[in-house]
């Protein structure tokens, strides 16, 4: 007999993807097929999983689920299920407006979603490593913790995930270990705020020892860290960085800021001084790190000589990555609380286009300055006439990429030395070199 098909759709971060890979995993184990984001969903059961972060993300969120419940109308889907951040801030609201949906779960008791599926009291126990990925076969996101204790003005995290809670370490190496007899040989670690890594078990950061360990298991060949603070950061980890050929010279640390009294409004606990600092200090320890950092413009108060300094600041950072968005009030938070949101959407849109254009600049050039080197590259794929593939400068779907003639006979996840020959504002072209 066939067995029943789940659709599942995952808005949102990676981390909301590791969740729903998790759920796969248990579905499938429990006898179920699954799909993870189809064009042309043909599932009995489609399971939505929301990101619940920014207004467009909830809106984003909120126009899936309208659609499946006309598809639920219409006969095409007979059972929706509703997961993740929106309904975990939302569930009270949504359940009255979205009397469609047959089932809503928040972030954490998406595990209960099975049980109701199989409509059965109790359903068998497995572990958090059992995971159907989604990503390509050779790399996979690795979430080490959730919440954040940091409390910044605008976040709506905190409201959503609560408190910071790691993951216990073993439980960690464990599920690496699993990954690579998966075939996985490039890990993304992941977390609200991975520097914090350690902190409610014992007072202590660890996420140096943590990363440490994890580069001493067989088969991980590629580690890179994501979604870092300033304040306190824990510069063991820079060693770790500098002597583990396997850990990434990337680092993910978002800055928001750089004017000491936009910082202030928005409880960053970090001044412009110890930012400049801080960068100092990262490119120092670890020569030739690529950094990344997200940018936020339009912050209530926000004025133009503050936005003069952040383009100032980026000038002189020449981050290798960097995002930016807009400033957008989220119910409870301080901000939305103390602050008039004060800003003219279309200036703040003229800030962030002013931004991006230098930040598409600064990355042209960075990327220009890599031809002629010799890189490692993974293969992720490929795609018309190119192998795509990345460095240990890039994660994946966010940063640059690297593209070699398909008629070379490389393999996808395979690592190979590629020389750089060409490049654009953001991506490179190159040639293998045996």
């Amino acid at each position: 007999m066939k067995p029943k098909t789940i659709d599942f759709i995952t808005l949102g971060c990676s981390k909301n993807l590791v969740d729903s890979e998790r759920l796969m995993g248990m579905c499938e184990a429990a006898g179920f097929a699954c799909t993870h984001d189809s064009e042309d969903p043909q599932g009995d059961i489609v399971v939505i999983n929301t990101c619940g972060f920014i207004e467009d993300a909830k809106q984003e969120s909120i126009d899936t689920i309208l659609e499946f419940a006309q598809a639920k109308s219409d006969g095409r889907v007979k059972k929706i299920y509703v997961m993740g951040c929106l309904s975990e801030r939302y569930l009270a609201d949504l359940e009255h407006e979205i009397p469609e949906v047959d089932g809503w779960y928040g972030k954490f008791n998406y595990p209960e979603l099975l049980n109701d599926i199989r409509n059965e009291e109790k359903t068998q126990q497995y572990t958090s490593v059992n995971r159907k990925l989604t990503t390509p076969g050779h790399y996979a996101y690795l979430k080490i913790s959730e919440g954040c204790d940091r409390h910044c003005a605008y976040c709506a995290i905190p409201i959503i995930t609560g408190r910071h809670k790691s993951r216990p370490m073993q439980e960690i190496l464990d599920e690496v270990r699993w990954l690579v007899s998966q075939g996985v040989s490039e890990f993304q670690v992941i977390a609200q705020e991975l520097t914090y890594y350690g902190v409610d078990i014992d007072g202590k950061q660890h996420i140096a020892e943590l990363v440490e360990r994890m580069s001493d298991i067989d088969g991980v060949e590629w580690i890179r860290l994501h979604y870092a603070y300033p304040a306190h950061f824990p510069m063991d980890l820079l060693r770790v960085m500098r002597e583990r050929k396997n850990v990434c010279n990337y680092l993910d640390i978002a800055l928001q800021h750089i004017s000491d009294s936009v910082l202030q409004r928005m409880q960053r606990h970090f001044t412009k001084q110890e930012t400049y600092d801080l960068i100092e200090k990262l490119r120092h320890e670890v020569p030739g790190i690529c950094l990344r950092t997200t940018l936020m413009v339009g912050f209530p108060g926000e004025t133009d000589e503050d936005f003069k300094e952040l383009l100032d600041f980026v000038r002189w950072a020449r981050f290798e990555r960097m995002g930016a968005f807009a400033y957008s009030e989220e119910d409870g938070t301080p901000s939305a609380l103390m602050y008039h949101d004060d800003v003219p959407s279309e200036v703040k849109q003229q800030r962030l286009d002013k931004l991006m254009r230098l930040q598409q600049h600064i990355s042209a050039e960075i990327e220009a300055e890599k031809v002629g080197q010799v890189l490692r590259v993974v293969i992720d794929r490929r795609e018309g006439a190119y192998f795509v593939g990345r460095t240990e400068y890039c994660s994946p779907e966010v940063d640059p990429e690297v593209l070699i003639s398909a008629e070379e006979p490389l393999v996808i996840g395979h690592f190979y030395n590629v020389k750089m020959t060409d490049s654009e504002e953001f991506d490179l072209y190159g040639t293998t070199i045996y």
